[in-house]
């Protein structure tokens, strides 16, 4: 028996855990085929902050009214985990460029971990030549792709905490030859040092942060040189790798499977922004985009409600709520 065909639009979040090769534009498109084949029609939709291919990991594909979300997503800080490979750099920072310098020094693991508060905190990042950045009305990756030089700028990025995590790569010294540099104790000798021919770290970082350029920076300061070997998003905003769904999952849909399996609601991309159940004059209020007084709500962002229902994305100051964002989902109200 065949499944009858959807008929209201779907508003929410699919939140994919994009594969190494795919671009953020390819796998927006996969999600409207999918959604084209489930009977859905034309829905509108746009991602959540741009995955380069070479990077795999949590991609937030918006759907229908969450769209007019996006742009706070792309805002959000994110969470990656990335592998430095020292001894190599490339020209695209990463696996894909040919190597433009090399080192034999690999350094200390503990040399790393010591290494890392200087890298946290707000720090002035120079991007990658190969980054979507404009220089002159033109991307720095096509400029640099015709062997045209881009001058881009420094930019402060801040960086909210980077560890040490596993994948290490690790190359014991004979203690023969180890200097007291880079121990996790200076005075015991007794310590072998280690040395890192791959290192992973987990880095929670703001918008505009390029983990390449943080890799390429550990790795100067290291006295080496090094490139990202592999990159993986574990967290985007409020959307983490727990929620994300494969692939093959995604292709199910269009085959049938029910999408509010796995249909994040509207609210999800809300995270941390109180709802404020709204009067019905004021619902009517909200949804015509009129100012909205005398609410008893702190300053601040709400998200302000018809029972259940989202009305609109406002702004409180001193009991006063403007409209920042309103969503058209009056039909969807029990």
């Amino acid at each position: 028996m065949t499944s009858p065909r959807p008929t209201a639009q779907p508003h929410g979040w699919l939140v994919l855990d994009k594969p190494r090769g795919l671009g953020s534009t390819q796998a927006v498109a996969a999600a409207k085929r999918v959604l084209r084949s489930a009977g859905y029609g034309k829905v509108k939709i746009g991602h959540g902050g741009t995955l380069d291919p070479l990077a795999e990991g949590v991609l937030p594909i918006a759907l229908g009214e969450a769209t007019k979300l996006a742009g706070r997503m792309l805002d959000a800080s994110k969470i990656y985990a990335f592998t430095i490979a020292f001894g190599e750099e490339t020209d695209t920072l990463d696996t894909e460029g040919p190597v433009i310098a090399t080192s034999d020094h690999r350094p200390p693991r503990a040399a790393v971990a010591a290494i890392l508060p200087h890298f946290t905190g707000a720090i002035e990042q120079l991007p990658p030549a190969y980054s979507a950045l404009k220089v002159d009305g033109r991307r720095a990756y096509d400029l640099a792709r015709a062997g045209e030089e881009a001058v881009l700028q420094p930019r402060q990025v801040t960086i909210h905490s980077l560890e040490l995590a596993g994948g290490v790569e690790e190359r014991p010294i004979e203690s023969a030859f180890a200097s007291a540099e880079g121990r996790p104790d200076l005075l015991d000798p007794a310590v072998p040092l280690v040395l890192a021919d791959k290192v992973t770290l987990i880095a929670h970082v703001s918008k505009g942060t390029y983990i390449r350029s943080l890799a390429r920076d550990i790795a100067h300061a290291l006295g080496t040189v090094g490139h990202v070997s592999y990159l993986r998003r574990i967290k985007a905003g409020p959307f983490a790798e727990g929620q994300a769904i494969s692939l093959d999952i995604l292709e199910e849909i269009g085959k049938g499977a029910p999408l509010e399996d796995h249909l994040l609601p509207l609210e999800a991309g809300l995270d941390g922004i109180p709802a404020f159940s709204l009067s019905p004059d004021s619902v009517q209020a909200a949804r015509q985009g009129r100012i909205i007084s005398g609410l008893p709500h702190p300053d601040g962002l709400i998200l302000a409600t018809d029972g259940n229902v989202p009305v609109a994305l406002m702004e409180v100051q001193a009991g006063t709520a403007k409209v920042v964002r309103g969503f058209n989902l009056a039909d969807t109200a029990e």
